[in-house]
């Protein structure tokens, strides 16, 4: 019969591996696309279209966008960070994960291209786009949004082809400070006036 001290090291090394296997992270299951186009018809589809194509301008296309966005989006609108009592009523009935499965299917589609309708304010909408107003220290949107507007998956919303009215309309929320979840865009968008607001996001519209 072995002793208690030589039993001890086998009991620590026991009890070594129980704890390496509790701390391991359990592996994060891919997003059920399927789950989610079957979520997106039943909350999303009637505002958003069902796969999130063009659909009534003032309502956000959908197609295309990064998930990681989408996520953080429909969180904020959950938790409040974002006011929007429609948004809010629709978010609230999703749970984590038809939130990670709901964006993942929109991020799949595949965006269709989107036009600017004002000929007359292409050249200033390029402009501030491109190289934005330095005598007010607005930066570029290109810097953040990528030039072709595909923006950035962790950080920056893909811009390209969304509908003007809606991108003129956040750009006037986060200047008037009732969109309040980009401290980033309400400093932008608080030195920019109605023409150039209106101007870059039609040019924003008909970037491909």
């Amino acid at each position: 019969m072995k002793s208690a001290a030589s039993l001890l090291p086998c009991l620590l090394l026991a009890a070594s591996a129980i704890t390496a296997t509790a701390n391991e992270a359990p592996p994060t299951a891919k997003p059920d696309l399927a789950k989610g186009q079957a979520k997106s018809t039943e909350v999303c589809a009637a505002c958003h279209t069902n796969d999130g194509s063009r659909g009534v301008p003032a309502n956000p296309i959908l197609q295309g966008q990064h998930a990681e966005y989408l996520v953080k989006q429909l969180t904020e609108f959950q938790d409040g960070k974002r006011d929007n009592p429609i948004m809010k009523g629709m978010a609230s009935t999703l749970s984590a994960t038809d939130i990670k499965n709901v964006a993942a299917f929109y991020a799949s589609k595949q965006a269709k291209p989107g036009f600017a309708k004002h000929k007359d304010l292409v050249s200033l909408g390029e402009k501030i786009y491109r190289g934005g107003i330095a005598d007010r220290s607005v930066p570029a949107c290109a810097g953040c949004h990528n030039p072709t507007g595909a923006g950035n998956p962790a950080l920056f919303p893909r811009l390209a082809g969304q509908h003007s009215d809606y991108t003129e309309a956040q750009l006037i929320a986060f200047r008037a400070r009732t969109r309040k979840n980009s401290t980033q865009m309400t400093d932008v968008a608080a030195k920019m006036n109605d023409n150039e607001i209106k101007a870059v996001a039609d040019y924003i519209a008909g970037l491909r």
